[in-house]
C-alpha cells in the first residue's frame, strides 16, 4: 500500500503525523475511561459499599449510595440532590461507610455544658429521662450519659443516643436538641455562655 502512495507522488507525512495526534488525543481520553472501568471492577469485587449505604466521602460529600456503574457511582444527598462520582476517585478517596459495621445503627452525640454548682445528678437524669421519651431512639443499646470536661465556664457533658439508621441523624438531632433545651429550662438547669470580667485601672495623674 505504501508503494502505491508513492507510485501516486502522495506525501504520507502529514497523515502519518495526524494519525500520531489523533492517537494520542484517543489514548489520553481511554486513560480516564479506562480507569474508571478498573476502578469499578474493584468497586463491586471489594464491595466497599451497597445500595442503600449512607456514605461520607473525603471531600465532604454525603448521601445513599442509588446506583454502582461500571463508570460511576451516584449518591443521593438529604437535599435530594443526585451526586455522580466517578469510580476513579471513588476508588482512590477515603470513604466513610456509616451503615457498615455490626448493625446499620447509628451513634448520635448531643454536647452540653451546664452551669458550675448545678446538681450533676440531676442532669444525668434530665438528659436519659429526655432520651427515652424520643421515639426514634433505639433501646438497645440504650442512651447513656457521659461527664467530659471541667470547662472554662460550664461543666461539659455528653449525651449518646442510638438511631436506627445514619439518615435519621439530622432529624434525630433537632428533636433531642429541642427537648433537651425545654427540659432545661422547665427545670431550671443553666446552660451557661463564656463571660469574661473587664478590670478598668484607672491612672492618678
Amino acid at each position: 500500500m505504501y508503494a502505491v502512495f508513492l507510485v501516486w507522488n502522495i506525501d504520507l507525512t502529514a497523515w502519518i503525523a495526524s494519525a500520531g495526534i489523533l492517537g494520542l488525543a484517543i489514548s489520553f481520553a481511554a486513560k480516564d475511561t479506562l480507569a474508571n472501568i478498573v476502578s469499578g471492577v474493584f468497586i463491586m469485587a471489594d464491595a466497599p459499599y451497597k445500595l442503600g449505604d449512607f456514605i461520607v466521602l473525603d471531600s465532604g460529600e454525603r448521601g445513599v449510595v442509588r446506583s454502582i456503574g461500571i463508570r460511576s457511582t451516584r449518591l443521593l444527598t438529604r437535599d435530594d440532590v443526585e451526586i455522580t462520582v466517578p469510580n476513579s476517585i471513588m476508588g482512590n478517596t477515603k470513604v466513610i461507610n456509616e451503615a457498615g459495621g455490626r448493625h446499620e445503627k447509628f451513634r448520635i452525640r448531643v454536647k452540653v455544658g451546664v452551669a458550675y454548682g448545678s446538681d450533676i445528678d440531676k442532669v444525668h437524669a434530665v438528659l436519659l429521662d429526655v432520651a427515652n421519651g424520643l421515639t426514634g431512639i433505639c433501646r438497645n443499646p440504650a442512651p447513656r450519659v457521659r461527664f467530659r470536661a471541667f470547662g472554662d465556664s460550664s461543666l461539659d457533658h455528653e449525651l449518646l443516643c442510638w438511631v436506627n439508621k445514619p439518615v435519621l441523624r439530622g432529624k434525630t438531632l433537632h428533636q433531642l436538641n429541642t427537648a433537651v433545651y425545654k427540659r432545661f429550662t422547665a427545670e431550671n438547669i443553666q446552660i451557661p455562655f463564656p463571660q469574661r470580667d473587664l478590670h478598668i485601672i484607672r491612672k492618678s495623674g
